[in-house]
């Protein structure tokens, strides 16, 4: 059943059952990162670049752990998954296109086409997420490799945006 009304109260459970407010900064982390797989399943049918494609769909997989971490804070019902191996890989695919790419200016006007403009949407998505997180953190510690691993997904995601850019606007320091 889709519906099940334990919500019309304005509480929704974790994995373990524990019920807490929607508006929970907890609610907030992983509802943003569901936010995040949302919206690159949506930036997935603009990008053209098939390596690209696999990766943010390996990416959209890994973020479904993030959320669960996120919902899980007991540790009862979910082991952490993500780890240093992931967030090596990311730093790899983020020196991989750095290397295909012209140094990076300070400020590049995002979507010069509509694959990077998806991307850079997607990255900010995921830079909320990031903030969100941060404040949980402070009340309710979080595995620090989650936290690392969203960090570094932000980078992934801009480095792949700049890279599908058809032209690069670059705005200089003093422009702003």
């Amino acid at each position: 059943m889709i519906y099940t009304r334990t919500g019309d109260k304005g509480t929704t459970s974790l994995l373990d059952g524990t019920r807490i407010r929607k508006n929970n900064i907890r609610v907030e982390s992983y509802g943003t990162i569901d936010e995040l797989n949302s919206f690159l399943g949506f930036a997935k049918h603009f990008i053209k670049d098939a390596v690209i494609f696999e990766r943010i769909h390996t990416i959209q997989k890994e973020l479904f752990k993030v959320a669960a971490e996120l919902a899980d804070p007991s540790g009862k019902v979910y082991s952490p998954q993500l780890g240093n191996e992931e967030i090596q890989r990311l730093e790899n695919w983020i020196d991989e296109y750095v290397e295909k790419m012209n140094p990076a200016p300070k400020f590049i006007v995002p979507g010069s086409s509509q694959d990077s403009g998806a991307l850079h949407v997607a990255r900010t998505i995921c830079r909320r997420a990031e903030r969100a997180m941060i404040e949980l953190d402070e009340t309710e510690p979080i595995n620090s490799l989650v936290l690392k691993y969203v960090n570094r997904l932000s980078d992934v995601l801009y480095t792949f945006a700049r890279y599908l850019e058809d032209e690069q606007e670059l705005i200089n320091v003093d422009e702003i």
